[in-house]
């Protein structure tokens, strides 16, 4: 950036200061604290995220420098959870994604569905669904829920990718028909009470570390080879306001989301 545009000198000591008021702050808030649910601590909290954040970019700017600190929300982190402490309502957002693997099979299944008999035409009840894969996908996803295409995708030709859930909370439930017209928009990060992330890339980053420890794991015994096991992470609202990421390998409970190891907050 040009020398114009860089903060002085005095301004990245000023940001210091800031984060040393707001560290002092935050174990004032810690000491005096009333319960887990003190707004004293998630305020002094954010305040010193806030500060280390303006300090960590000043720094940067001026010297070409970063601080070890990482700010919360960062890297698959919840932001602290603002949202009520008793939620009379829960929201449940799901994305699976889904590559068509075997349109063959997609094709057959849903012609099996829709109960098409002999060559496909295009003048039989649900015919389309024997020839055309939307509206095989149309047919499938109509007839099974959700969670059971999740645990049998493989039987109607489709391909595990990423998939996540969030649980947010309400005070309330919403009017009937209240976000038809825009059900994901207007997500509220801070009313995320736990998510849970399902990804090959998490896989790989254990085959890193794996490679990282060198042979300590072959001179420590064979190693039992399970079966397909997809990476998976729990993100909980955790007490003192910030998301914890939790992996869990394990493969708990069945596929998808439901691997993730449940954490409580």
């Amino acid at each position: 950036m040009s020398d114009a545009a860089q903060p002085t000198a005095a301004e990245v000591r000023a940001a210091a200061e800031a984060v040393k008021a707001a560290l002092d702050r935050h174990l004032a808030a810690v000491e005096r604290r009333t319960g887990d649910d003190d707004t004293a601590v998630y305020e002094a909290f954010n305040a010193l995220a806030t500060a280390a954040e303006a300090y960590d970019e000043l720094l940067y700017d001026r010297y070409d420098e970063v601080t070890p600190f990482e700010i919360p929300g960062a890297d698959g982190t919840l932001p602290p959870y603002a949202g009520p402490d008793e939620p009379h309502a829960l929201s449940l957002l799901i994305r699976r994604d889904y590559a068509v693997a075997e349109p063959r099979r997609l094709l057959a299944q849903a012609r099996r569905v829709a109960g098409v008999d002999g060559p496909a035409d295009a003048t039989g009840p649900g015919a389309r669904a024997g020839v055309s894969p939307l509206a095989a996908l149309g047919v499938l996803f109509g007839e099974y829920e959700p969670d059971e295409i999740a645990s049998r995708h493989k039987e109607f030709g489709l391909e595990e990718g990423d998939s996540t859930l969030w649980v947010t909370a309400a005070e309330e439930l919403p009017e009937p028909g209240e976000w038809l017209d825009a059900p994901f928009e207007h997500v509220d990060p801070e009313r995320i009470v736990c998510r849970f992330d399902v990804s090959a890339v998490f896989d790989e980053e254990d085959d890193e570390d794996e490679g990282d420890d060198g042979d300590e794991r072959d001179e420590g015994g064979d190693e039992d080879e399970g079966g397909e096991d997809d990476g998976a992470t729990a993100t909980v609202a955790g007490d003192d306001g910030a998301g914890h990421g939790v992996e869990d390998h394990d493969g708990v409970g069945g596929e998808g989301a439901d691997r993730a190891g449940a954490v409580g907050a």
